[in-house]
């Protein structure tokens, strides 16, 4: 999945020279063409405690700072994506990883979500949106460190193809192939730990 742009997209190298002088009106109109793809990134990696609308103008306000440093060796809503990125991951680094999810961190609707992958049937309450398991899965991710949870989030959760995950974080393939596979064996270990709570 590519890093979306705006449906109708402004002439960037016009509106970013003009920015660059000073052009508030140039600037202004940056900001509302890419608000919407710099908010869907950081809601996709919000880290625990965060507000989003904070993390979105601490993004603008890098973009800005390094706007003199951006080269249009690629688009500028890829460059934008990667630092919305790298301030989520910033972010992410801040904050203390959880060793385990512990029995009592789940809700019921967890250890619904987790009986039923046991016993290989949907949950009860599968159709309520709440019950679909993106709560458990948040608390198994936070189990992760900060590029294990970026990079799983990216391949798995987004459905990013590994090029698209080394062109956005700047990161090499093998670290991120890598990364991913050490996440996703975490996760199991995890996941399978609290089944054989629920087993006892």
């Amino acid at each position: 999945m590519a890093p979306e742009t705006p449906a109708q997209p402004p002439d960037w190298n016009a509106l970013i020279e003009q920015a660059k002088i000073g052009d508030d009106a140039a600037a202004t109109r940056l900001v509302e063409a890419l608000h919407g793809h710099v908010l869907r990134i950081v809601r996709n990696h919000l880290p625990r405690c965060a507000d989003e609308q904070d993390l979105v103008q601490e993004v603008f306000m890098k973009v800005f700072a390094n706007l003199e440093g951006f080269r249009a060796t690629q688009p500028f809503p890829n460059w934008v994506a990667r630092i919305s990125l790298n301030t989520c991951y910033d972010q992410l680094r801040k904050q203390k990883v959880r060793a385990e999810v512990r029995f009592a961190d789940l809700s019921s609707e967890d250890v619904e979500f987790v009986e039923s992958i046991m016993a290989h049937t949907p949950p009860e309450s599968a159709a309520v949106p709440d019950c679909d398991g993106r709560s458990l899965v948040d608390k198994l991710l936070a189990t992760l460190n900060p590029r294990e949870r970026l990079v799983l989030q990216m391949i798995d959760l987004e459905k990013r193809t590994v090029r698209e995950v080394c062109e956005l974080t700047g990161w090499g393939e093998s670290k991120v192939k890598v990364t991913a596979m050490r996440a996703r064996k975490k996760l199991n270990c995890n996941l399978k730990q609290l089944e054989g709570k629920l087993r006892t």
